[in-house]
Parts: C-alpha cells; structure tokens; sequence
C-alpha cells in the first residue's frame, strides 16, 4: 500500500515490521524482523518520522519505535493525497505561446478528459461533432458556456435534449452503414482535437496549427451542410441512386 503512495521498499518493510509487531521495537529488532539492512535502518527511520508514519522514544537510553495505527495511517494518506490533488487542480501554467505542432493522444478516458478541459478553457466559441450518447457527457458544460455569452454550434448524431440553439441533427437510417464513432473540437477558432476509432480503440490528433484549424472548421461546417441538405431533400436523394451512393461513402 505504501509503495502505491510513493514510499520505497525498505520503509514499507519498516513499517510493515512495526505494524505488525504492535510493540515497540528498537533498531536492532527492527533490522531483524524487516530484513532493511543495518546500514539503512536509521536513515529510514528518520523518513518514515518526517512523514509521520512512526513514533518515537527513548526508554533508559534505548531508541524505540512503533508505528501510527494502520486506519490512522490511511486516514493522513487520503488527506495528504487529496491535498496534494487539490495542489496540483490549483497550479496555474505559463500562457504558451501558439503551438502549431501536431499531438497525438490515446486512450478514450483521457481524449475525453482533454475534451472537457478545452470546452472549459473556451473564452469566444465551441464547435462540436459526435454522437448523441457521446455529447451528453459534455453536455452542461457546453450549456453553461452557451448561457454565458460564448458561441457555440454541434452537430450531432442523434437526436439530442439541449437548450443550445444551433444544434444540425442527422438521424441516421438504414442507408448510413458507413457510419463511424468520432469527435470534433473547435475552440475559439484557434485549437481543434479530431478522435476517432482505429482497430477498435480511440486514437485523438490535437493542435494549433492555423491550417489544420480552418481544414476541421470547414469540415465541420461540411458535415451541418450536408446533414441539412439530406434531410432537407431526403426524399430526392435518397431516389437518386448515384447520389445516395456518393453521400453514403461520406463520413458524416
């Protein structure tokens, strides 16, 4: 449990040692009992008193130790974890300067993380694309910038529930087989993230690359136009059997 918590191996044994013994030990028991090197034992012992986990006396000129009950120490890890969480949540970063370099990002929990935290970081505006089931997650974030005075346009798959004004719905029927799960983030027409699945996981692009930016705005502003424009004249389209087939291969 220790070790989890960023202590080494040889105060965890100590500590382990003492807990277990529920008595007082002094170094030489400790040496024994541990198996921590005698040549090491003082130097952890003095960690593991820095840290609180152990207390100390002297009886007759004789060092002991014990340590803190085990549900007292999880209770000064829980606190020193979550102020240490609270510490890093309140760190301000440097503005950086614009960044036109290309990242790569994997794993679903953390695109959507990073996802979150450019809608917050929004100051003038959010485009957004994804499936219904998707956007819910980010939805009264989205909303909130929307009541605040910041612009901001998604395109959905699915019906979605929001008091956001400019929602593009496209339903999907039988005709839509080539539809793929994605994302699209535009923020403040100035960074993007585009996710997608390969091979059946979540793979992210994200930058702020003016070109890349205007490519993915425009592509955004593809897929609304064509969402409007099939379910505007779907009954014209969807006849058309060359039309069809060329709407169909699209990834909207």
């Amino acid at each position: 449990m220790l070790q989890q918590f960023g202590f080494t191996q040889y105060e965890s044994q100590v500590y382990e040692c003492l807990i277990s013994d529920g008595t007082a030990l002094d170094a030489t028991a400790i040496v024994k009992q541990s198996g921590v090197p005698r040549a090491k034992v003082y130097e952890v012992l003095h960690r593991l008193s820095e840290k609180g986990l152990i207390l100390e006396s002297t009886i007759e000129k004789k060092r002991l130790y014990t340590a803190l009950p085990i549900e007292t120490t999880i209770e000064k890890l829980k606190k020193d974890f979550e102020n240490n969480v609270e510490k890093l949540r309140n760190r301000k970063r440097k503005a950086a300067p614009a960044d036109d370099r290309v990242w790569t990002l994997k794993d679903n929990s953390s695109i959507q993380s990073v996802l979150k935290d450019m809608i917050v970081q929004a100051e003038s505006s959010v485009f957004i694309s994804g499936w219904t089931d998707d956007l819910q997650n980010y939805l009264p974030l989205l909303e909130g910038k929307a009541k605040a005075g910041i612009t901001v346009k998604i395109h959905t798959i699915g019906e979605l529930d929001t008091s956001i004004s400019e929602v593009s719905t496209l339903v999907p029927d039988v005709h839509h087989d080539t539809l793929e799960r994605s994302r699209i983030i535009i923020v403040d027409d100035r960074e993007m993230l585009f996710a997608g699945i390969e091979e059946s996981k979540w793979q992210a692009i994200r930058t702020q690359s003016g070109p890349l930016v205007k490519f993915f705005t425009e592509f955004f502003y593809h897929d609304i136009a064509l969402t409007e424009i099939t379910q505007r004249y779907q009954d014209t389209v969807m006849k058309d059997e060359k039309i069809r087939s060329v709407l169909m291969n699209l990834r909207y």
